[in-house]
């Protein structure tokens, strides 16, 4: 049963995402919703997320639009370093902070500011050390920075006791097929 899962994927950039109006946010989300409703119809009871801007941000608002239905689930954000955001544009710190500041639980691996690489390394290890799965929003053919979150997860899935869930952009167009279909007028 997996109990706390672990959600990454692209950052917003690597999906050519610049503003939250993209249509394309929509899609994700509507996807990410029906994997979480599984998920949490088997016993989900935490969502974990580094707070990186794209499908981790966005993670996180449908885990709290869903609290209304599901009340006990949880949203827990660990940051590789102590202010993250520190560097982004302004708008992009205020959206964050927030999301951020909606989540059950949000602490740094390293309480430090950003030092190296290594933190980001060592922010994945915690991670993925404390939860039962990893939900990733990828796909082979399009490589971007969650590649190095899928290696080290498969070290955990070839030993026995980890998962990797994904949703794959095929899996996207099925969801932008299927929203579509929603909003679609029934006009008889």
């Amino acid at each position: 049963m997996v109990k706390t899962i672990l959600l990454s994927g692209y950052k917003s950039h690597e999906l050519g995402i610049w503003d939250q109006k993209n249509p394309g946010i929509a899609v994700i989300k509507y996807a990410l919703e029906q994997r979480f409703r599984t998920l949490i119809d088997e016993g989900l009871e935490w969502v974990i997320i580094g707070g990186q801007p794209g499908i981790e941000l966005w993670g996180a608002e449908v885990v709290f639009s869903l609290k209304k239905e599901f009340p006990d689930i949880k949203v827990g954000v660990l940051t590789p370093f102590l202010e993250q955001e520190k560097n982004w544009k302004e708008e992009r710190q205020d959206y964050y902070k927030s999301v951020i500041g909606q989540a059950d639980f949000v602490d740094a691996v390293s309480k430090k500011p950003y030092i190296a690489p290594w933190q980001f390394k060592a922010r994945d290890e915690f991670s993925l050390d404390n939860t039962d799965a990893l939900l990733l929003v990828y796909d082979e053919d399009q490589e971007g920075s969650p590649k190095f979150l899928k290696a080290a997860a498969e070290q955990r899935v070839e030993k026995g006791d980890y998962f990797i869930l994904s949703i794959s952009m095929h899996d996207l167009q099925v969801a932008a097929e299927e929203l579509d279909e929603k909003e679609r007028p029934d006009f008889l």
